[in-house]
């Protein structure tokens, strides 16, 4: 039966153990963050939706600052330390919101709504960065490719549990108490990381890759400055290469979320409608990325390759905004929003972690904190103020269009080249996983 097992979803010897344990790493994260991301799109709209692009400065400008800290955790301590005490900082921090719900409900309005939403926006960001960074870390080129999509099951079935699990104990236990609920997921994901470092696996995988030696890793610290991340990525093409895709894709994905609440907006002006019907469109969307995951994301990158997953997201995005524009109807926005995240976490977010596989442990977690938090970010002001003055200017949808197609034919060009130079940086690795101080990018 495990052999069967292992040959359905491509698996080899010594990687079952830690697949699931990372699956379940993974679950546990999305778990809780999505039973709080309705809440959190809901409180930002209480002062209309022009706040919510205001908050996105915020948030970036927050980031920038939490960067050089994270990196200074990383350059002194050694990785599950580091890993830990980010985890255990999110986690407590849930717990202060919780007693400030309890001891001061009515101190709780729109201004700590805000701030509740900005925080929760780099929360979001880091917890999943150090999730995505340990996998590079802890698997080969070759795993990544093979088996990060199936560990992103594990995401996505934390992503639809953990609405339905808020919607379970909303009204018997509060709404306060979901906080320490997620505080609770996100203690046991430190748990399984620790797990994951220290169970056994072969040395090699099938390409040949060297599996990185978990227990030598954790004798080390990785060392450098709190900045290094940085200047590692304006140093290297190949990083840059990647900063420029994520911009461009949370500048688009921008849109899209402002044209979702702009239609929200419209429909619904309860906030408890609003968070109902936004957690409706999280959790169908979330059943379209298992499906995609669970039948063709493995088989599409094996057989095409990194640059065609990353291109994927640019074409059917561009698609889609077409689409919308034409017929302006909210049933096709759902499933613009959904076939684009479906295809973005089902399909690119596994090809664009196995990115990271190919540079130095120390850029695995500094520069892609970077990367993964204030270019995210970034992509999120550009986009959100684009579309403001957008709609300032009346061009609504038909506006975009003109913006969203030039933007992904570069996209889809960057995706493409990225995937030729991840493979050739995994060529010129040879036989041996990278280093600390390893070359950094292709």
């Amino acid at each position: 039966m495990k052999a069967g097992f292992q040959q359905l979803f491509n698996l080899r010897r010594g990687e079952t153990g830690p697949v699931l344990v990372a699956g379940l790493f993974f679950f546990c994260i999305l778990t809780a963050l999505m039973m709080l991301r309705p809440a959190r799109d809901a409180l930002g709209m209480e002062r209309g939706i022009d706040s919510v692009r205001w908050l996105f400065v915020g948030t970036a400008v927050v980031t920038l600052a939490v960067n050089p800290l994270f990196g200074w955790l990383v350059a002194r301590l050694r990785r599950l330390h580091f890993i830990s005490a980010t985890y255990v900082f999110f986690a407590a921090s849930l717990v202060g919101f919780w007693a400030l719900l309890l001891s001061a409900p009515d101190a709780v309005g729109a201004r700590s709504g805000q701030v509740f939403y900005v925080w929760f926006s780099v929360f979001n960001l880091f917890v999943t960065m150090v999730f995505w960074a340990l996998l590079a870390d802890r698997f080969s080129s070759a795993q990544g490719r093979r088996l990060f999509a199936l560990i992103a099951v594990g995401g996505t079935l934390g992503a639809i549990f953990g609405p339905w699990l808020a919607a379970r104990l909303a009204e018997p236990l509060g709404t306060a108490s979901l906080l320490l609920v997620a505080a609770g997921f996100l203690l046991l994901g430190v748990g399984l990381a620790w797990t994951l470092v220290h169970v056994r696996t072969d040395r090699r995988d099938d390409a040949g890759d060297a599996v990185p030696s978990t227990v030598a890793h954790e004798e080390r610290r990785i060392g450098g400055s709190a900045w290094a991340g940085l200047r590692a990525v304006f140093s290297s093409p190949y990083l840059m290469g990647i900063a420029g895709y994520v911009l461009t894709m949370t500048i688009v994905a921008t849109f899209i979320y402002f044209t979702r609440l702009q239609m929200v907006a419209a429909a619904e002006s309860d906030l408890d409608a609003r968070t109902s019907l936004l957690g409706n469109i999280d959790m169908w969307t979330q059943l379209a990325v298992l499906l995609l995951q669970l039948t063709l994301t493995g088989h599409i990158i094996r057989r095409f390759g990194l640059g065609f997953a990353l291109a994927a997201l640019p074409v059917a995005t561009a698609l889609g905004f077409v689409g919308l524009a034409i017929y302006g109807s909210f049933a096709l926005l759902i499933l613009l929003e959904a076939t684009s995240k479906a295809v973005q976490r089902g399909l690119t977010r596994p090809a664009r972690e196995a990115l990271f596989t190919v540079i130095s442990r120390e850029d695995k977690y500094k520069a892609k904190a970077f990367i993964d938090t204030f270019v995210y970010r970034a992509g999120d002001v550009v986009g959100a103020q684009t579309e403001g003055l957008l709609g300032r200017l009346g061009l609504a949808l038909g506006g975009l269009v003109t913006v969203v197609v030039p933007l992904a034919l570069f996209w889809a060009m960057l995706g493409l080249w990225l995937g030729r130079a991840q493979q050739r940086g995994a060529q010129q690795a040879g036989a041996t996983s990278p280093a600390p101080g390893a070359d950094r990018g292709a």
